[in-house]
This record gives C-alpha cells, structure tokens and sequence, in this order.
C-alpha cells in the first residue's frame, strides 16, 4: 500500500507565501499532484506534475501564483504558494498515480493523503 504524506500547512496572512511538501512510498515513480477542499465546497484540482518533472498543470485560480516542483528521483512533490488569498484557505491534498491524467482529467488519483490545513486570514 502506497502512503502519501503531507506537510507544512499553517496559517498565513493574505499576500503571505507557504510551501507544501509531500512524499509518498514506494521504489515506482508517480505522477503527483494537489488538491483542495474549502468548507461546504467539493475537492478540486489545483496542480499536477508528471514523473519526469517536465510537463506542469495548473488550475486557472492559480496560474501565475503557485508553483509545483518535484525531486526527480523520488516522489517527493512540492508545492509553493504565493500572493494567497484568504479564497485559497482549504484543506490542501497530496495525490499520486501512475498516470498523470488520472491526477488532472479524471480527478480520481489511487492515492491520497491525509490533508494539510491551509488558511489564509484577510
């Protein structure tokens, strides 16, 4: 069973920056990617990342703001969040796969982690 973990969620005022981290196990190199889910909304896509870090996908909402990054060599993903809005306040998810569009098209990645809160105050 592959696990995924997060870390380095916490709270940060409007226009602030965070960074993410999550690994998850395993000797196979995934896909990896992050998802969120605000109070009463559904989860959603916010960034995905191929095994070969060299293809990128980003939700319109945070084009230009956020940027995921990978280790190469392991699956270990990042994701920095810049100029945060207090609308970017959610519980964050690390998602892994095999292939990339399970992550991005589908939304249905096999693995997830627990979450890390993220809340942004104005």
């Amino acid at each position: 069973q592959v696990q995924v973990v997060e870390s380095g969620g916490g709270l940060v005022q409007a226009g602030g920056s965070l960074s993410l981290s999550c690994a998850a196990s395993g000797r196979t190199l995934y896909a990896m990617g992050w998802f969120r889910q605000a109070p009463g909304k559904e989860r959603e896509f916010v960034a995905a990342i191929s095994r070969n870090p060299s293809t990128t996908y980003y939700a319109d909402s945070v084009k230009g703001r956020f940027a995921i990054s990978r280790d190469p060599a392991r699956n270990t993903v990042y994701l920095r969040m810049n100029s945060l809005k207090p609308e970017d306040t959610a519980v964050y998810y690390c998602a892994a796969d095999q292939f990339l569009s399970s992550i991005t098209t589908d939304s249905r990645p096999g693995y997830w982690g627990q979450g890390t809160q993220v809340t942004v105050s104005s």
